[in-house]
């Protein structure tokens, strides 16, 4: 999982940034940088509803000289075997800089396995797969994507060297990272302003009254919640099941920053009034509207990532899609 990542362009050719998946749902997170003296993040305004997740920063190269860097928007870490998973890229991704819509190109690795960091990626190129094979494999692959099936010559070599895994048939061991990629300048002494949004990943919570205080314990649900959540049941009297979910976003990497994150806002959107809301954050919120949930942190440096319950959202929006091919393109 999931975070995006500033890098050095030394650093171009291989990037080894590994973030954590969250319990069924996946996270990405804010942009962050190899830990800098020279820019500084002065401010985030975080946005995030269980459809949309919106930022807005602004940093400040601090430094005399101006500094182009390569920016990374990873995508998460999936395994190409056929197996039930979370895959593909967030809905609707964007970037703009200074109000202008910013062009990325798409950056694909392959992993000998999910706990590997070996590249193969060239090995496989090697044995004729192209990139859309490597990243969906025809043979066996989930996604709506067309492709030329391998060869007997290709399977016996994926073989040979061990990239193949036994699930009954053989099937592909190793594991894709996607990211997306463009070039930003900081000019010396300048704000820059940037913006990007996308529809999270997410999964479904727990819908059962009877597990509910056990389930949403990570969430840390207070008495009021988890009786509003049992009322709702109460009175549910189709027998229709609350419908929830967790989206995740990664925050520990605005640490990289000079400074952390100097001035921090997180807004938690409802999609209604009549949704429930729960996570475990420093802080004390404020509520804005009926529909909006507020906290402002000064010099804040998070040592936890964010991780929210969406509780009694609209029907049938539980589980996350799924099988979405990532964007190689």
């Amino acid at each position: 999982m999931k975070k995006i990542w500033i890098l050095p362009l030394l650093l171009l050719s291989s990037f080894h940034v590994m973030a954590n998946d969250g319990i069924g749902s996946l996270g990405v997170g804010g942009i962050v940088f190899r830990k800098t003296e020279a820019i500084a993040m002065k401010k985030e305004v975080l946005n995030v509803s269980w459809k949309k997740i919106s930022v807005d920063y602004e940093f400040l190269n601090e430094s005399d000289a101006d500094i182009t860097e390569t920016i990374f928007f990873p995508l998460p870490d999936y395994e190409v075997d056929p197996s039930p998973r979370h895959a593909g890229q967030p809905g609707g991704f964007s970037i703009s800089v200074d109000g202008k819509a910013v062009g990325y190109k798409t950056i694909m690795q392959a992993f000998e396995s999910a706990k590997s960091t070996e590249d193969i990626t060239g090995e496989l190129r090697k044995i004729g797969l192209s990139d859309e094979q490597i990243a969906f494999f025809p043979q066996e692959s989930p996604f709506n994507v067309k492709l030329k099936p391998l060869s007997k010559k290709q399977m016996a070599q994926l073989q040979k060297k061990g990239y193949l895994k036994d699930l009954g048939e053989p099937v592909p061991g190793w594991t894709v990272r996607v990211a997306y990629q463009w070039q930003q300048k900081f000019p010396a002494g300048k704000i820059i302003r940037v913006h990007h949004e996308y529809a999270p990943f997410r999964s479904g919570g727990p819908s059962e009254s009877g597990s509910m205080d056990k389930q949403v314990k990570p969430y840390c649900a207070d008495k009021t919640y988890l009786d509003s959540w049992r009322k709702l049941h109460a009175t549910d009297k189709d027998n229709v099941r609350v419908t929830n979910t967790v989206v995740d976003y990664i925050l520990k990497t605005g640490n990289t920053w000079k400074n952390g994150i100097e001035d921090f806002t997180l807004n938690l959107n409802k999609e209604s009034a009549q949704e429930l809301i729960t996570l475990c954050f420093p802080g004390d919120f404020k509520r804005i509207s009926p529909t909006k949930l507020q906290l402002h942190l000064l010099n804040f440096k998070p040592t936890e990532d964010l991780s929210v319950f969406f509780g009694n959202i609209e029907s049938g929006a539980m589980m996350p899609e799924e099988d979405q091919a990532p964007r190689l393109k």
